[in-house]
């Protein structure tokens, strides 16, 4: 029990929608009396859960339900889910940003959090003077925060900028020395949300060499919320998997985020008319996407290096300028890492008519895919006008699961190659340049 750092008991977090302020003085009065009574909350109301691609039925929603899970000193914990699953609700919960409906939560230590970019940075103050309201946050001394402070500017990067106003910083330079300040702070846990997306490869990297030098070196703490299942993997030691707002899954790392791509293939094998997690404005819809081989017949399995085409049925339901469509297709390993995207744009492929029914169809001459499983997320968008965004107007993540056999591709004979994209090469040889 002493190895416990902190313990989540019961944690449920209720919102108002479309409201920003939900209660009065009295309200909070009315509830801390009956919190020390032991009794329920007064003003608690059966909400609806939080499935966000689903229309709401209640003012109420569940961010957050009955979640309870403990961490020990030196875990680190991955917190895996979807968009709107309640990881950042779940983080600023443990961070104390905001208290649980009901539930508690029960820590040693101090508590660092890098949760959104610019996340305890005063705008008007420089770089420098941030690190030690940081520092003064946590509890610690100047002369603590100053022994300290070489080692944060320099892994942060930012020495030519660390006596200029944060304010002026780009969202990047924001995120190294926040990361830095919080990594380096000495916190007994350290909090990081999804925000290290915002860096470049070079600093992710960087961070997460320094988050297993804290966990695996100095024995402290870390939940980590990120996207990337291969980091998940490398770094965490346990993870928890949440949907809905209700914790799922808890294993180790592997086993979570075996169990996190799992769901993404059940929800696959629904019938695409009828998923309701899709994005836009439905001009067009998409009624059914499937592949094909060069005998027009229906696959289920692709082979490297052979032909195949995949066909997107879709439907409009207004009008649309042709000539400003865009089709952009994903192609994402079972790491859910990024493998390759199709884009019409890129391709400098125009469409001249849009048919009432008809056919999107990519052609791909010789399968490039190393064997593996693969999720395909497309997007269908509508240019409006010159540097302005896209209008959405079908977008579908997870919308088609493929698997991919080893074939021959090179005609060699040699077919037992890493997962992966095979490069088109020439391969020369010259005694010199």
């Amino acid at each position: 029990m002493s190895d416990i750092i902190l313990k989540a008991e019961n944690i449920s977090k209720q919102y108002r929608l479309g409201l920003v302020g939900t209660g009065t003085l009295s309200h909070d009065l009315n509830r801390l009396w009956h919190q020390l009574r032991g009794k329920d909350d007064p003003y608690a109301k059966v909400g609806a859960v939080n499935d966000r691609s689903a229309k709401a039925k209640e003012d109420y929603v569940w961010a957050l339900r009955d979640i309870n899970f403990e961490v020990k000193r030196g875990e680190v914990l991955g917190i895996i889910g979807k968009n709107g699953a309640g990881k950042s609700t779940l983080l600023k919960i443990l961070s104390r940003v905001t208290g649980p409906t009901t539930g508690s939560i029960k820590t040693k230590g101090r508590i660092a959090s890098l949760l959104e970019v610019g996340t305890g940075f005063h705008p008007e103050l420089t770089g420098r003077e941030n690190i030690f309201l940081n520092g003064a946050i946590l509890g610690m001394t100047k002369a603590e925060v100053k022994a300290k402070l070489d080692e944060i500017v320099s892994f942060s990067g930012c020495e030519m900028y660390i006596d200029t106003p944060v304010k002026r910083y780009s969202s990047g330079m924001r995120v190294r020395l926040a990361f830095a300040v919080a990594a380096h702070l000495e916190p007994e846990i350290l909090v990081v949300d999804e925000v290290l997306a915002v860096g470049d490869a070079e600093f992710q990297k960087k961070a997460i060499g320094k988050m297993q030098d804290i966990s695996q070196g100095q024995g402290r703490t870390v939940l980590f919320v990120s996207h990337n299942m291969a980091s998940v993997k490398s770094l965490c030691t346990r993870g928890i998997v949440l949907e809905n707002g209700t914790s799922v899954f808890e294993g180790s790392a592997e086993e979570s985020v075996d169990f996190y791509l799992s769901r993404d293939e059940e929800i696959a094998q629904v019938n695409i008319k009828n998923r309701v997690d899709r994005k836009g404005n439905f001009k067009l819809e998409v009624q059914d996407i499937f592949v094909t081989n060069n005998k027009n017949q229906k696959v289920f399995e692709l082979h490297t290096g052979l032909e195949y085409f995949i066909c997107f049925k879709y439907e409009k339901k207004l009008e649309i300028d042709a000539k400003q469509l865009t089709l952009v297709t994903q192609l994402r390993n079972d790491q859910d890492e990024l493998v390759t995207t199709i884009a019409t744009d890129e391709l400098g492929t125009k469409f001249n008519k849009i048919y009432s029914r008809g056919y999107f169809i990519i052609h791909i001459s010789k399968l490039q895919l190393r064997a593996g499983s693969y999720k395909l997320n497309y997007m269908i968008s509508e240019k409006m006008a010159y540097n302005t965004p896209h209008k959405v107007i079908d977008n579908l993540n997870n919308a088609l699961s493929l698997k991919v056999i080893t074939g021959d591709y090179w005609g060699t004979g040699i077919m037992n190659r890493p997962k992966g994209f095979i490069q088109e090469a020439n391969i020369i040889m010259k005694d010199s340049i």
